[in-house]
């Protein structure tokens, strides 16, 4: 089964809902990961499912950014994950709040 792909998405196509103890993240990438799923798995409970998001285009006012957008996140450290096995960089989510981080070189 395949998954339709996504366009680029514009200002106001993302809903991201905050409590308490629920954040978002916004992982910056560069360009040529377009179109890529990344992985990323919450650190305190190494049995959990992976969850993921597609880099896409992002229009930003007058430029263009791409990221993958995890909303609904409950608050804690996440491992990024480059492919199935290595890891690329950890992000600690905080409820009520997004947090944003930028893909490793």
């Amino acid at each position: 089964m395949t998954e339709p792909v996504a366009g680029p998405s514009g200002p106001g196509t993302v809903v991201i809902e905050l409590g308490a103890d629920v954040g978002a993240l916004i992982l910056f990438m560069p360009s040529a990961m377009d179109g890529r799923e990344i992985e990323i798995s919450r650190d305190d409970d190494p049995g959990a499912r992976r969850t993921h998001s597609q880099v896409r285009q992002r229009h930003v006012a007058a430029v263009t950014k791409y990221a993958a957008v995890y909303p609904s996140l409950r608050a804690g450290q996440y491992t990024i994950w480059r492919d199935e096995h290595h890891p690329a960089a950890t992000a600690v989510i905080a409820g009520g709040q997004v947090t944003s981080c930028r893909w490793p070189a």
